[in-house]
């Protein structure tokens, strides 16, 4: 897979890419990864790459042409362009599985006020991490680059234990736990040291179930349960409407 980055800080790239799932996949050649400075594309003798905003307004606006101009640096038939934006829509785990299968993507790190409108032109998708604010478009594509590493089973090596993850489901995670059995009067749960792994299996989606049911609810909105799953939950609900 071929990414290439633009952005106005190719620092920012430096650590992530030295460390970790990201280290590995490009050790391995399964990402090759470009970095490529959008000060580089500007016609302006400091290299500038910000002005102020039609119609006034505070902040500045990043210009289109050095943008445009890296991307077309770049740019081939295969590409898939991300900007990252908080008018995109929220980064999910299913999306992160359909952009993996990209031969060459090519993300936009936007910064100060945003980007110049007639960006949108070149992007194919608009993605944010989360409704809460972040100096620039460095920190998703990071958390992206990362979170597509790891789907490679080159890179985790136990593929299994990734798909078992949380979100990879659509669900939270169950509660995970190891040696020593005892600790500070806290016990381990007696099911997952039975052997009986139909009756942990149950236990693990059910304790799925419940954490999602009570921290991130929407979720299981957008899933298809089992008629076991929906009982489950239709109890969980009764013992909210018995307390309340």
């Amino acid at each position: 897979m071929l990414i290439d980055i633009l952005t106005i800080f190719p620092e920012f790239f430096s650590s992530p890419s030295s460390v970790g799932n990201i280290k590995i996949a490009i050790e391995k050649g399964l990402m090759n990864l470009h970095i490529h400075n959008i000060r580089d594309y500007s016609k302006d003798r400091h290299r500038k790459t910000d002005d102020y905003g039609f119609g006034g307004g505070s902040g500045m606006i990043m210009m289109i042409q050095p943008v445009y101009d890296a991307y077309q640096a770049v740019k081939s038939e295969k590409s898939h362009v991300i900007l990252f934006t908080p008018q995109g829509d929220t980064l999910k785990q299913k999306r992160i599985e359909k952009i993996a299968e990209f031969d060459h993507l090519i993300f936009i790190c936007g910064r100060y006020k945003g980007i110049d409108s007639r960006v949108d032109n070149i992007v194919d998708e608009k993605m944010s991490i989360g409704d809460y604010i972040v100096s620039g478009g460095e920190f998703p594509a990071i958390i992206l680059l990362d979170s597509i590493a790891r789907l490679m089973p080159e890179v985790i090596g136990d593929i299994e234990s990734a798909r078992e993850d949380s979100f990879s489901s659509g669900l939270l995670d169950s509660p995970r736990f190891t040696r020593p059995r005892l600790f500070n009067d806290l016990v381990v749960p007696d099911i997952l040291l039975s052997g009986n792994h139909k009756e942990i299996g149950k236990w693990r989606r059910q304790e799925s179930l419940k954490l999602t049911f009570y921290k991130k609810p929407y979720l299981l909105s957008n899933m298809k349960l089992s008629k076991e799953d929906k009982k489950y939950i239709d109890g969980l609900n009764n013992e909210n409407a018995k307390e309340e």
